[in-house]
């Protein structure tokens, strides 16, 4: 079940197609899968999949394999 967030929340991550460089996303929902949170993320007008990485406190949009179509 995915949880949508009243307001998008705006983060710094690493972007897969633009090999790990860092942008801005818009955060506006997240799921679990197992253990880990996902994020639902929306970056350069795609939705796409998104996590966090406690260890480099950074995000990770994957906008290359983890996009979701609606």
């Amino acid at each position: 079940m995915i949880n949508y967030y009243s307001e998008p929340l705006k983060v710094k991550a690493h972007i897969h197609t633009l090999d790990g460089q860092i942008d801005e996303i818009s955060l506006i929902g997240e799921t679990m899968q197992g253990e880990q949170k996902t994020y639902i993320a929306e970056y350069s007008g795609k939705r796409c999949t998104a996590i966090f990485n406690v260890f480099t406190s950074s995000y990770y949009a994957d906008d290359k394999y983890g996009t979701i179509v609606i």
